[in-house]
């Protein structure tokens, strides 16, 4: 017999949290996949908006080696395009899979560049 059977609810009393260092873990795990930094190098922090979560990140970015762009421009797409193209196109994907994986309701994701890291070759995906 199941609860559709006996006309009982599947819902269950109480309250599930997510607390805000998963929120910060979480956020610093997947900024580092999305921009290619070590998560420990990623400041994470939470403010209400409205209701929902805003999150912003600061963090620094990689970057080819400026004497290597002087002869090859075209590393700068292989690192994903300008620091500020591959910022602005980190947001959406940040808040899409941080909503998905905590299943919080997220506002925004602001991100501060807060300096540069010297890499060599692009971005790995």
């Amino acid at each position: 017999m199941t609860a559709a059977d006996t006309g009982r609810s599947t819902a269950y009393s109480g309250h599930n949290r997510v607390s805000t260092q998963a929120l910060t873990s979480t956020a610093q795990g997947v900024a580092s996949e999305v921009l290619g930094v070590s998560p420990e190098l990623i400041r994470a922090s939470w403010r209400d908006d409205q209701g929902a979560l805003a999150l912003s990140l600061a963090l620094p970015i990689g970057i080819p080696s400026l004497n290597r762009v002087v002869f090859d421009p075209q590393l700068v797409d292989g690192f994903g395009g300008s620091v500020w193209e591959r910022v602005h196109a980190a947001k959406g994907e940040v808040l899409a899979r941080i909503s998905d994986i905590t299943g919080s309701a997220l506002s925004r994701v602001d991100i501060r560049v807060t300096g540069v890291r010297i890499q060599d070759g692009g971005r790995v995906r």
